[in-house]
């Protein structure tokens, strides 16, 4: 069954039940009855455990995401990344030595390739779990810092629907890469509310091309995102 173009998602719940969630989550992964790396159970499952609503489960993981504690991964589930040790690298060393010219040139040969299979791959279900996270990333419009995170986890996602590990395993290097604080430091030189709202929009066509299976629009936005962070880049220069 084909999946529609955009939707409109219901706003998730706020107030005290999602903070309830939060709380429980903090406490479990910082008294370490989730340990690093560990997998946390399926958001039906704490639904069931903590007596609560599944989005409110949804948007407290999407909370804890943003402070650092857990990487959610599209089909995969949410994994705990905080360190008690403080020694857990966010980086691997191998994207770390990367330079900014070198992950464009990674980008250029992987995500127009990328989002083709992930075109003729993608389940409904995981195209809708990328309209998701558009949805997500359409209602920010200040924060630098929730924007690059969604925004990864668009990319990631997109990966991930290629259904190929290695690809997943390579491009998740290249988000590494993208971590570095060279590119954090000219977002936030670049990225005004109006740029943002320019980057909406496009993620917005680069998904209804998704949803309508068509190929070719959606390598070319791929290859136009890559045109835009190059200009940013030279103007770093």
């Amino acid at each position: 069954m084909p999946v529609s173009p955009r939707r409109t998602d219901a706003a998730p719940i706020p107030g005290s039940t999602v903070q309830y969630v939060i709380d429980t989550l903090t406490t479990r992964i910082v008294a370490q009855e989730y340990g690093l790396d560990e997998r946390l159970p399926a958001e039906r499952q704490l639904a069931q455990d903590l007596g609560v609503a599944r989005n409110t489960v949804r948007e407290a993981l999407d909370q804890l995401e943003e402070r650092g504690m857990i990487r959610r991964r599209a089909g995969s589930g949410s994994f705990v990344i905080w360190d008690p040790e403080g020694t857990a690298r966010s980086v691997a060393p191998v994207a770390a030595e990367t330079g900014p010219l070198q992950l464009q040139v990674m980008r250029g040969i992987l995500e127009p390739e990328m989002v083709r299979l992930a075109i003729i791959s993608m389940p409904p279900r995981q195209i809708e779990a990328l309209g998701e996270t558009l949805s997500q990333l359409e209602a920010v419009s200040t924060d630098i810092g929730a924007f690059m995170r969604l925004e990864e986890e668009f990319h990631r996602q997109i990966a991930e629907g290629t259904g190929n590990p290695l690809l997943v395993a390579c491009y998740n290097l290249v988000i590494d890469a993208r971590r570095q604080s060279f590119r954090a430091a000219m977002y936030r030189r670049h990225l005004t509310p109006a740029r943002i709202a320019t980057y909406q929009r496009g993620y917005n066509a680069l998904f209804n091309a998704i949803a309508a299976r068509d190929i070719e629009a959606a390598s070319e936005f791929m290859k136009l995102s890559l045109i835009e962070d190059q200009k940013l880049l030279m103007q770093e220069e």
